[in-house]
C-alpha cells in the first residue's frame, strides 16, 4: 500500500547527499583551492558557502506553503543540476580566474537551500501514515547517513582521480534522478491533512 511512499522515503534523502552537497560542505577549501583562490580566500568562499545557505534557508521556510513542496524541488534540483554541470565545465576549460566557479558553488548551493535541504524533509514527513511513520523516518535517516558517508568517503578519492571536473559531473549525474522523481512519484502535498494524505495512497494502491 505504502510501497511507493517508501521508495520515496528512501530515495529521496540519498539523492540530496549524492547531489554533493557535503562534498563542498567538507570540502570547500580544497575544491576552491583547486579553483585558484588563495588560502585565505578559500576559507573566505567557505563562509560565503555557509551565509548563502543559511539565507536560503529562509526562501524555503517563507515559500513552501505558498508555491508548494513540488515546484521548489524541481526548481532547486534543476538549477543545482545546471550548476554543477557548469562548475565541471569551469573545471575542465581551465577557467580558474575571476569569482565564477565560486559563483556557480553559491548558486548550487543557494538551489538546495530552499529545495533539497528543508523541502526532502517536509515531504518525507508528511507522506507517511501515522503508523509506519516513526520506522519510515528513521529508514528515511539511515538512508540519508549511509549516502553521506560515501560522499564523505569519496569525494577526496575522485577529486584525486578524475579531478574537481569529473567529480562535479558525477554528482550532477547523481543529482538529476530527482527532476524524474519529483514529476513521476512526489504527490504535492500542501494544503493536505495527513488523512488526506494517506486516502491518496489508498486510492492509488486501488486497481484501475
Amino acid at each position: 500500500l505504502y510501497r511507493t511512499a517508501l521508495i520515496i522515503g528512501l530515495v529521496l534523502p540519498a539523492l540530496s547527499q549524492l547531489s554533493g552537497i557535503n562534498a563542498v560542505m567538507y570540502y570547500g577549501p580544497r575544491i576552491l583551492d583547486a579553483a585558484g583562490f588563495t588560502l585565505g580566500g578559500a576559507f573566505g568562499g567557505q563562509v560565503s558557502i555557509g551565509i548563502i545557505n543559511m539565507l536560503f534557508t529562509f526562501v524555503a521556510i517563507f515559500t513552501v506553503d505558498k508555491w508548494g513542496r513540488k515546484p521548489l524541488l524541481l526548481v532547486g534540483a534543476g538549477i543545482a543540476c545546471v550548476a554543477l554541470v557548469i562548475i565541471g565545465a569551469l573545471f575542465y576549460g581551465g577557467v580558474t580566474e575571476g569569482p565564477w566557479i565560486l559563483l556557480f558553488i553559491l548558486l548550487y548551493i543557494a538551489c538546495f537551500a530552499f529545495s533539497f535541504g528543508p523541502v526532502c524533509w517536509i515531504i518525507v514527513g508528511e507522506i507517511f501514515p501515522t503508523h509506519i511513520r516513526g520506522r519510515a523516518m528513521g529508514l528515511a535517516t539511515l538512508s540519508l547517513w549511509v549516502a553521506n558517508f560515501f560522499v564523505g568517503w569519496l569525494t577526496p578519492i575522485l577529486l584525486d582521480h578524475v579531478g574537481p571536473a569529473g567529480t562535479f559531473w558525477i554528482f550532477a549525474l547523481l543529482c538529476s534522478p530527482t527532476i524524474w522523481l519529483t514529476v513521476k512519484l512526489i504527490p504535492e502535498t500542501k494544503g493536505k491533512s495527513l488523512e488526506e494524505i494517506a486516502h491518496f495512497w489508498q486510492q492509488r494502491s486501488q486497481p484501475s
